[in-house]
């Protein structure tokens, strides 16, 4: 079972959408998925509660508290894990520790860039990510074509040792199916499949 860790020290990068997102996606490809949502705001549990029963299942874990995790994980294929912030708390730890694949996500401003390098820097130096055991993917998020900053980003990531894999573009469809309770990949209209796309390699990374 993959567990997919979606996580970073900054607030405000999307994470929530990410996970969201990310789930459906390999539900809708015939897997059994789980969103686990281990930050206190619960957003995650929120957007599972309003989920239309006839789209595909995604399973609801709650894992805000340390001895809940790995609660009721069995037999599923992957659990994507909607993190808390930073790294100061046992949980945040814990989830690292166990995760097979760890999504960081970004924006495109010198603010988030330069917190975001401090976390990516103390994830790395846990000893599962160290070994080899937890691949770390980077994801610019909500990113606007029109600014300049994205190549900014992704220079002074890749510099780091830390290149983007992906652009995930800002696009409104994505606040409308938070509030649905849905995702781009529940879909199949014209501005969803513009949109998919930008996941692919994403998608990719995580079945390795």
């Amino acid at each position: 079972m993959r567990k997919i860790l979606v996580v970073n020290s900054k607030g405000g990068c999307g994470k929530t959408t990410l996970a969201t997102n990310l789930a459906v996606a390999l539900a809708a490809r015939g897997e059994d998925v789980a969103l686990a949502d281990a930050d206190r705001q619960k957003s995650s549990l929120s957007w599972t509660k309003r989920r239309p029963k006839n789209l595909v299942a995604i399973e609801s874990l709650n894992w805000s508290k340390e001895n809940a995790i790995g609660d009721k994980g069995k037999g599923l294929d992957a659990i994507v894990i909607d993190g808390p912030g930073g790294l100061r708390s046992e949980l945040a730890k814990t989830l690292i520790a166990e995760a097979s694949d760890i999504v960081v996500p970004v924006l495109a401003s010198a603010f988030d860039w330069n917190a975001t390098l401090k976390f990516l820097d103390d994830i790395s130096d846990i000893k599962r990510v160290r070994k080899g055991k937890a691949d770390i993917h980077v994801v610019a998020n909500r990113i606007n074509k029109r600014s300049n900053q994205v190549a900014d980003l992704e220079h002074t990531l890749s510099k780091k040792g830390y290149p983007v894999l992906c652009r995930i573009s800002d696009r409104v469809l994505y606040a409308r199916h938070a509030a649905a309770g849905t995702a781009v990949f529940d879909q199949h209209d014209t501005k969803d499949h513009e949109v998919r796309g930008q996941w692919h390699p994403l998608l990719q990374a995580v079945d390795c």
